[in-house]
């Protein structure tokens, strides 16, 4: 009777509670079923809200793990999106789409080696797995070489001839490395196999733009939003055609559509205010810049755009001037509190460009007399003072200071450090128009503006007051030569939404020659900012050191750099006749006939901003007169011939083998790009593929 007891109760129970069971799972499943709708709608916020309640009613729900890591993925959420993958992937194991979708997780957060480990194991099992290849493909370009990417896209492809995604991603990795015929052999393709994919014509429409065919690609984003009305990444990409072909009103009123769809999208505002600035309307873009600033104040090409036309169409006493400047002094504090001094002392600097007048300007300087530069730090102040900005504890540091100068080397020499000091190399600086970038158009413009903005504090290179939009490379060679330039740079810049690199194309001013090529890659915040000063360092450390002989005095004499320049006491100097000096034709350098030479200099005493030394004449007669050039001459190192060990019979087959190897590079096709490579990874075409998933 006692066990007939039990089983009846357990009965009851079992019959209770299997409905609660089965109406949780119905309803977990309900919410799963519903945001994979949403996924396949592209409308990943609502997919998220739907996936986590599944979750929330059944938490060992693998697809719906699965899911929102591929929900989180798209909202490029990568580090929420590795937590997700891996807890799917704990609750199906052996599943290898998950193990692919951490691959490309740990790709998009830069964590390469381990997701080579990944992919190795995938490919270890399934040698074609699609996805691992997609996968393996992706992180070729993630190190830089783009050139290994194609060989597997195209072995991918002779296996899947028809697969949409490996078209297009051999065709956008094609296009990356410059090869546009060949990457428009396979959109074609891609196009005449998915007629109706709006995607496809997308991608076409990008591969046309970043060629410069703006009316093929302009055809193009049209079919995208024919076959998608309201897709926004190709009305986004037709309205940035749109304007780069001059059609400034349709670009602002396609940016107006974006707006209205999604108030939050920050590219749109962007679009429209530097259209308002083209369409001369510069009151109306401030008000729009300043809006999107306030939209997403990290935007650094929003932000930088705005300054510069506040301190290019603003009276310096404009109040909106003081409140933009207020941003850039609170960061400049917060880094100088952080001992970030180069960072903070940017942030001075553009701030007091914005606003002269502010009394953040005695914080600045401050900062230059902590750093160990008291002439400097008593320039300012005496700034201040012609300001009318002096109180009492600034007057008597000007009078400290003052004092404690008195035996400064510029004193001895009766000369003002801020009058003598001039830099020596003249440079243009600009972007070509017909280059844009994925997310800002006229990106390249901008990083101009930026780094023109640093080199005003490089002692030693002058950035031109030339317009930087430049239409192509003729124009700003020929303005850069009518300028006087000594060289020009044309700056161009490519993007996704966490990286940014940025390239420096140097050419000779006089005969336009290629010079250098400077590259900065960066990511995460104030990448602009902190490429443009990579940029300008590598220029910086490439130009030779100039100065001006200013005094001359019983066999001394002064120049007019100092501790500042690099200048250190027994460093050897060439004095070269006035005007003797040109640029060589092509690359970075001085040439002088060696008869020009007059002289030499050593360095006695280097101060902040000038320094004396001892010279000594070359020749009979003193022919060294003030004015005359100061150069420093490094002697290319000789080259190192290591001595031939090898017995004769190794180097008759190793120099035979080796001819053989040069002669078959020259017989292969040349748009075989299997050994190109590109630096630190083309960011734009890692977004694009990542979002082809």
């Amino acid at each position: 009777m006692k066990n007939f007891c039990t089983a009846l109760l357990f009965c009851v129970f079992y019959m209770l509670i299997l409905p609660v069971h089965a109406q949780t799972y119905v309803s977990a499943s309900s919410y799963y079923e519903q945001g994979r709708v949403f996924m396949s709608e592209e409308d990943w916020y609502s997919a998220v809200e739907s996936l986590l309640e599944c979750l929330r009613l059944n938490s060992a729900h693998a697809e719906a793990s699965a899911a929102l890591a591929e929900c989180y993925y798209e909202l490029s959420e990568f580090d929420e999106a590795l937590t997700w993958v891996r807890k799917a992937r704990s609750l199906s194991r052996g599943n290898l789409a998950l193990t692919n979708l951490e691959a490309f997780t740990l790709i998009a957060l830069g964590q390469l080696d381990s997701a080579s480990s990944v992919i190795n194991d995938v490919l270890a099992r399934e040698p074609y797995n699609r996805e691992a290849l997609f996968a393996a493909s992706e992180l070729d370009i993630a190190r830089g070489h783009a050139g290994d990417a194609v060989t597997r896209f195209q072995d991918a492809v002779r296996r899947y001839p028809d697969d949409r995604r490996l078209l297009v991603s051999l065709a956008l990795v094609l296009g990356s490395l410059g090869e546009t015929e060949s990457a428009r052999t396979y959109i074609t393709r891609a196009i005449a196999q998915h007629p109706n994919d709006y995607h496809v014509y997308y991608y076409a429409a990008y591969l046309e733009s970043r060629a410069g065919s703006l009316s093929t690609a302009t055809r193009y984003a049209e079919s995208a939003l024919y076959y998608q009305p309201g897709y926004a990444p190709a009305r986004s990409l037709l309205a940035s055609l749109r304007y780069r072909s001059g059609q400034f009103e349709d670009a602002s009123r396609l940016a107006d559509e974006a707006i209205a769809a999604n108030r939050e999208d920050i590219g749109a505002w962007y679009l429209k205010g530097i259209s308002y600035i083209r369409l001369g309307r510069n009151a109306d873009a401030i008000t729009i810049l300043s809006t999107a600033a306030l939209i997403d104040p990290n935007d650094e090409f929003i932000r930088a755009t705005l300054e510069e036309l506040l301190i290019s169409h603003t009276s310096l006493e404009d109040p909106r001037r003081a409140g933009w400047a207020a941003w850039h002094f609170n960061r400049a504090r917060d880094f100088k509190n952080r001992n970030f001094i180069e960072q903070s002392l940017f942030e001075y600097r553009r701030g007091l460009r914005l606003n002269p007048y502010a009394a953040d300007r005695r914080e600045y300087a401050d900062l230059l007399r902590v750093q160990g530069y008291p002439a400097r730090y008593l320039e300012e102040l005496r700034f201040m003072q012609g300001l009318g900005l002096g109180d009492r504890s600034l007057n008597d540091a000007v009078e400290a200071y003052d004092n404690l100068l008195e035996g400064a080397l510029y004193r001895r020499w009766n000369v003002d450090p801020v009058d003598v000091s001039e830099p020596h190399w003249k440079l243009g600086v600009f972007s070509i128009v017909s280059q844009s970038s994925f997310y800002h158009v006229d990106a390249g413009v901008t990083a101009s503006s930026y780094i023109k903005d640093i080199l005003l504090h490089e002692r030693n290179i002058s950035p031109m007051e030339l317009e930087p939009r430049e239409a192509s490379y003729s124009q700003a060679f020929r303005h850069a030569r009518e300028s006087g330039a000594d060289y020009f740079i044309i700056i161009s810049v490519m993007e996704n939404e966490r990286d940014i690199a940025v390239t420096g194309e140097l050419f000779v001013g006089r005969t336009g020659a290629p010079a250098a090529t400077f590259t900065a890659y960066r990511t995460g915040s104030d990448r602009l900012r902190s490429a443009a000063r990579g940029i300008v360092d590598q220029l910086a450390a490439v130009l030779p050191f100039r100065a001006e002989l200013l005094q001359y005095r019983a066999g001394i004499g002064l120049i007019d750099k100092g501790r500042l320049d690099g200048v250190k006491a027994g460093t050897v100097y060439d004095l070269v006749k006035k005007d003797a000096l040109t640029t060589r034709s092509e690359g970075v350098g001085l040439s002088y006939a060696q008869e020009e030479v007059v002289g030499t200099l050593v360095i006695n005493t280097a101060d902040e901003e000038v320094s004396s030394g001892t010279i000594t004449r070359k020749g009979f007669f003193d022919r060294i007169s003030v004015g005359d050039e100061v150069i420093l001459q490094v002697p290319e190192p000789e080259p190192v011939v290591e001595p031939d060990t090898r017995n004769p019979i190794q180097r008759l087959f190793q120099d035979t083998g080796n001819q053989i190897q040069r002669l078959f590079q020259q017989t292969s096709p040349a748009s075989d790009a299997s050994t190109v490579t590109t630096p630190a990874a083309d960011p734009e075409l890692r977004a694009l593929l990542r979002n082809l998933r």
